[in-house]
């Protein structure tokens, strides 16, 4: 299934994407695509749904909104594949670099992007997005996947002078309001055989900035979600994003940064594609 949620901001309902590419409206059915609804149970209910028999949501001026609501933890991998890593200047962690964004700095897939005040470094970093379904603390790499109720794209923007120049710890330049758009829609575990084998991207103004594998990640999706669950209890719609291929503008020789009226444009494999219009401060 993919899940999604649609509507104003503020004001999102829960719904669907069938199999001919409509948006059905589930908000008969469950509150939000959040908690209850993401774990094994709740998926199963909207599973034996008739798509067909949900209420048809009309294309013109829809609007995606973020397709999880109520996250509780937005957690962060830095520097998990290595040539990202390389391209930063950093050695490749020997085991995973933990970080949070904000929950307020969750945006939908499209909306555009408000650069923060004074901003000079606003960088990009397409990203897979794990949703996790059932709670779970301390759990064993093996058992891990049964507990990500599933994936999505995840643009892990970030002020570079703030992550960087503002202290040691990155939370800063990570947690900007709209720094966090995930989306277009959560694809179910089911639907992504292999989350160690898509091909994710990312353009900017329509020139190719990153083009990598999940397969080259250092540490994977299981590991991740085993990981992070040491560390605090893992529950229904937190969501763990896994770290960027090369291509950042950090990385570029010199250094390229968003600026106002460019456009991002970012997808993975089998979970949907973003666009982000960046809109500077006066």
């Amino acid at each position: 299934m993919k899940l999604l949620r649609h509507g104003p901001v503020g004001s999102e309902k829960p719904g669907l994407l069938d199999a001919d590419g409509q948006v059905r409206d589930l908000s008969g059915q469950i509150d939000d695509i959040s908690g209850p609804a993401l774990t094994t149970a709740g998926l199963q209910h909207l599973r034996e749904l008739d798509p067909a028999s949900l209420p048809l949501v009309p294309a013109q001026g829809l609007r995606m909104g973020a397709c999880v609501a109520g996250v509780g933890k937005f957690i962060a991998i830095g520097l998990n594949y290595a040539d990202h890593a390389a391209e930063a200047g950093m050695d490749v962690p020997a085991e995973p670099v933990v970080f949070t964004k904000w929950t307020s700095c969750i945006a939908g897939p499209d909306d555009d992007l408000h650069l923060p005040k004074g901003s000079q470094h606003t960088d990009w970093e397409v990203e897979l997005g794990i949703v996790i379904g059932d709670a779970g603390r301390d759990i064993a790499p093996k058992d891990a996947l049964n507990h990500i109720a599933g994936y999505c794209v995840v643009n892990d923007i970030s002020e570079r002078d703030w992550q960087i120049n503002h202290g040691p710890t990155w939370d800063k330049g990570k947690g900007y309001d709209g720094f966090g758009p995930i989306g277009p829609w959560l694809v179910t575990r089911d639907e992504v055989p292999d989350p160690q084998s898509l091909r994710l991207w990312l353009e900017v103004d329509g020139e190719m900035r990153q083009d990598g594998n999940t397969r080259t990640m250092v540490f994977g999706v299981a590991e991740l979600v085993a990981y992070c669950s040491r560390l605090a209890t893992l529950h229904p719609g937190d969501i763990i994003t896994t770290g960027t291929p090369p291509g950042v503008g950090m990385g570029q020789k010199p250094p390229v940064y968003l600026r106002n009226g460019q456009v991002m444009r970012l997808g993975i494999e089998g979970l949907g594609e973003q666009r982000q219009r960046v809109i500077g401060q006066p």
